[in-house]
């Protein structure tokens, strides 16, 4: 966790308690809700009570000028980390979600994975959390019809 942070820009000292991890860990649990909705009015609904619950009113910081300006919900540059990844990815799927007219993610259509995706091309809803796991099934599918009994 601590080295996407900072392969994101967060500025150090980044520490992850133990705490902090559980937290992250319901905040991912409460983001799954969002994953898993059928249609955008569904996804839109899951993040509006997200964002209604958790987030605070927007404001701009670039953490005493170690980043650049930057949009935050949550309630300080000190939020703990939960609050922060809650609320943020709430923001983020929102605005992705305006802008496709379209639910933000999804989960990955593989049966070997199953992991959240977001959303973020323009063309056809993805099934796969990558090009090589939609070409690794393709080519999965493809072998099994070559060996299946005629």
């Amino acid at each position: 966790m601590i080295a996407v942070l900072r392969a994101h820009g967060e500025p150090e000292p980044i520490a992850i308690s133990g705490d902090d991890l559980a937290g992250l860990r319901q905040a991912a649990l409460r983001l799954r809700e969002v994953f898993a909705a059928a249609d955008a009015g569904t996804a839109a609904e899951r993040i509006n009570a997200l964002l209604g619950t958790h987030a605070r009113p927007p404001r701009l910081t670039m953490h005493g000028g170690a980043s650049g300006w930057h949009l935050h919900v949550d309630g300080s540059d000190d939020a703990p980390w939960a609050e922060w990844f809650l609320t943020s990815s709430g923001l983020a799927l929102a605005v992705l979600l305006a802008e496709r007219q379209a639910p933000p993610g999804g989960f990955c259509a593989s049966p070997s994975r199953g992991r959240p995706f977001v959303n973020v091309g323009r063309g056809a809803a993805r099934r796969y959390c990558s090009a090589t796991c939609g070409t690794r099934e393709r080519v999965a599918r493809h072998r099994t019809s070559e060996t299946a009994p005629a």
